[in-house]
């Protein structure tokens, strides 16, 4: 009877690795991380991380893979549901942004794509991630020129990756503490810029 119960204990154990990992990574950076932060955080050997993740790089990829599903899962969640295009666009631009400048999700994800110069994994996933960001936001704009709610001023796709590529730059600042750049300012700046290219007063 013990047997069968041993994948599922595998696999909370490198679940638990992993999260251990991702709080390792957010109060130490990576170019600190050792395998021994990773275990303190786990409660477990320096041995047993190895036993699961005998790469380091492996595990730091896996950190990776589920920041972005839990990001994505977040923004949805939030703006799945509203029916309205104006209302939708307004969550769907708070969704991407840092909550304070001590964001652990937003301070977890700048950190693991510098990789992405130097790792074809880490590289796929923040494209993927950039890829899904704009597919959110060309939902939203087409849904409301559909229904006249918008007059987009370009190509759908380029208004989306813009829009992302907002929320990305002005998100480092945030978390990068610059005073002059509060989530509520870059709120209101990011609005600005979705009112001039969809012709909405009410964003």
């Amino acid at each position: 009877m013990g047997k069968p119960g041993r994948p599922k204990n595998q696999t909370a154990r490198r679940e638990a690795l992993v999260d251990a990992a991702g709080r390792a990574i957010t109060e130490r950076g990576l170019e600190g991380l050792r395998i021994k932060d990773i275990a303190a955080e786990a409660g477990m050997s320096a041995g047993s991380v190895l036993y699961y993740y005998p790469e380091l790089d492996e595990l730091v990829l896996e950190v990776h893979r589920g920041a972005v599903e839990r990001f994505l899962a977040a923004r949805h969640e939030v703006t799945d549901e509203v029916a309205d295009p104006v209302a939708r666009l307004r969550a769907l631009i708070a969704s991407g942004l840092p909550s304070a400048p001590g964001d652990a999700t937003h301070g977890l994800l700048f950190e693991l794509h510098r990789r992405a110069d130097r790792s074809p994994g880490h590289a796929e996933l923040m494209a993927s991630l950039f890829a899904s960001e704009v597919g959110l936001y060309v939902t939203v704009l087409e849904v409301g020129a559909a229904t006249g709610v918008f007059t987009l001023a370009g190509p759908v796709g380029d208004l989306a990756r813009n829009l992302v590529a907002l929320e990305d730059g002005y998100g480092l600042h945030i978390v990068s503490r610059n005073a002059g750049l509060t989530r509520a300012e870059v709120q209101r700046l990011i609005r600005v810029h979705a009112r001039a290219v969809t012709g909405c007063a009410d964003l």
